[in-house]
């Protein structure tokens, strides 16, 4: 049974810092694209990025592009956060997929994966 845990969320204020981590139990993600995905309050679930299992190319969208890196060493997937802000307040979710995303663009669609963590919550004051 794949277990997904996400860990590192916290409060912080606007332009603050957190590193958040995926961690599975039951899975490698050593050789898995990996999603970051985020539901802030009362909007809809949106993709912030993911990483290439082929190279670990990273995706970013817009709003998160030079404030956001996402890393893996060994079989953790990390999520560097820096200059957060406000709008970045929002329960953070890692995603695996259980057959391999063969198409990139496609991890930055939720139903390409099936096996999800419960979140960690990150809150950024002004």
């Amino acid at each position: 049974q794949v277990h997904v845990e996400e860990s590192g969320g916290g409060s912080v204020q606007s332009g603050g810092s957190l590193r958040l981590a995926c961690e599975t139990s039951g899975f490698v993600l050593k050789y898995d694209t990996v999603g970051w995905f985020r539901r802030a309050p009362g909007k809809e679930r949106e993709v912030v990025s993911c990483i290439s299992s082929h190279d670990d190319t990273p995706d970013y969208i817009d709003s998160v592009k030079g404030r956001f890196t996402v890393s893996r060493r060994q079989n953790t997937v990390y999520l560097q956060m820096d200059n957060l802000k406000p709008e970045d307040t929002a329960i953070y979710y890692c995603a695996v997929p259980s057959t391999p995303i063969l198409v990139f663009s496609q991890c930055r669609q939720a139903t390409s994966y099936e096996y999800w963590g419960q979140g960690t919550q990150v809150a950024v004051s002004s």
